[in-house]
């Protein structure tokens, strides 16, 4: 299934909840709504799935308008965040229980239960109710419910928030994989940016009901557009630093107190301006080393395979992912070398990329 909102919009009075949300989902493609709480992201899936009713705009499936069809007959499959399961159902229960609604009669159904419970997993616990299964047996079950009405597009509402961090992590693959497989239109919201990067074909960067960028996630990670896209996506997050973009003789420099950083001629250029702009730099692209800026250890923190130090030069501070084995304190004395191919620039006033809009 194919899925285009044109200028989708909804409000409550004075508060808007998605605002004139224009983007489109291809047949078969996974792509992420991503942001922080209260963005939007959760009432734009809403209206896709027809809980909400949009105060403007136009919701598509395959080029037709669905605005006014009832969730029901919009053959969609949605799994939430809250697992939403049946407490005195069994699993075979909960999992056929769409099927029930449409009346499908019951050898089918029992076919189809076992189909998608054995690709789930969970085949050997029909007979359970959830309060006697983990959180992950859990989560299996909504997403077999939601398999089960063989739908044209899943909706996820963060399903894995509820999840411990190993287990998300596996939940991650077998939804990807599954979705890969079947060949679902899928559409997954979350505010965990790892989850977004890793798992989604495009991302909907989402902030006050607006859509920031919807693309790839090496394009919003490489080339971020807005200084909210650029300290949202990544992990450790970018760090940004004040500067003064200079030309001296043929080359450009950022400069501020304490730091002269030569830049390439095509980052310079654009960077240069009549103010200071905000410098990004990632952790992953500086380091410690012999030469360079000169800094002092202000935190380590230990993050097992990595150590992520942050350094403070003249008020700035510079966060850095440096190996164990130097054995970092607060208080030392260090020198920084920054890849300069990987520097972003923003316009303070307005937030926007110096170098890709």
């Amino acid at each position: 299934m194919r899925v285009e909102l044109e200028n989708l919009t909804k409000r409550w009075g004075d508060a808007i909840g998605a605002d004139g949300v224009n983007l489109e989902v291809d047949h078969g493609e996974f792509v992420a709504f991503l942001g922080p709480s209260g963005c939007g992201k959760t009432t734009t899936l809403l209206m896709i799935a027809g809980i909400y009713k949009p105060t403007a705009g136009v919701i598509r499936f395959d080029g037709q308008v669905v605005n006014k069809l009832a969730p029901k007959d919009r053959n969609i499959g949605m799994v939430f965040q809250s697992y939403a399961l049946y407490p005195h159902m069994n699993v075979f229960q909960n999992i056929s229980y769409p099927l029930k609604l449409k009346k499908v009669p019951q050898e089918e159904m029992r076919k189809r239960v076992e189909r998608v419970a054995e690709m789930m997993g969970i085949g050997h616990l029909l007979d359970r109710k959830p309060a006697q299964l983990s959180g992950g047996q859990q989560q299996r079950v909504a997403l077999g419910r939601a398999l089960v009405k063989e739908p044209q597009l899943l909706l996820f509402d963060e399903p894995l928030s509820n999840l411990d961090a190993r287990l998300r992590l596996s939940m991650r693959s077998e939804i990807k994989r599954l979705q890969l497989d079947l060949g679902i239109t899928s559409i997954y919201v979350t505010h965990d940016q790892v989850e977004a990067m890793t798992m989604a074909d495009r991302i909907a960067v989402m902030k006050d009901g607006k859509v920031q960028a919807y693309d790839r996630p090496e394009e919003l990670y490489d080339r971020p557009r807005t200084l909210f896209i650029a300290g949202f996506i990544g992990n450790p997050p970018m760090n940004f630093v004040d500067v003064e973009v200079v030309q001296v003789d043929n080359t450009f420099h950022a400069r501020r107190q304490g730091l002269d950083l030569p830049l390439p001629a095509d980052r310079g250029e654009k960077a240069a301006q009549d103010r200071p702009v905000i410098m990004g730099i990632r952790p992953e692209d500086v380091s410690i080393a012999d030469e360079g800026i000169a800094g002092e250890v202000y935190v380590v923190e230990p993050l097992g395979r990595d150590d992520l130090v942050d350094v403070q030069i003249n008020g700035a501070h510079l966060r850095v992912l440096a190996d164990p084995a130097l054995n970092l304190r607060i208080g030392d004395q260090v020198k920084l070398k920054i890849n300069t191919d990987k520097v972003q620039f923003f316009d303070p006033q307005t937030e926007l990329s110096l170098l890709w809009n």
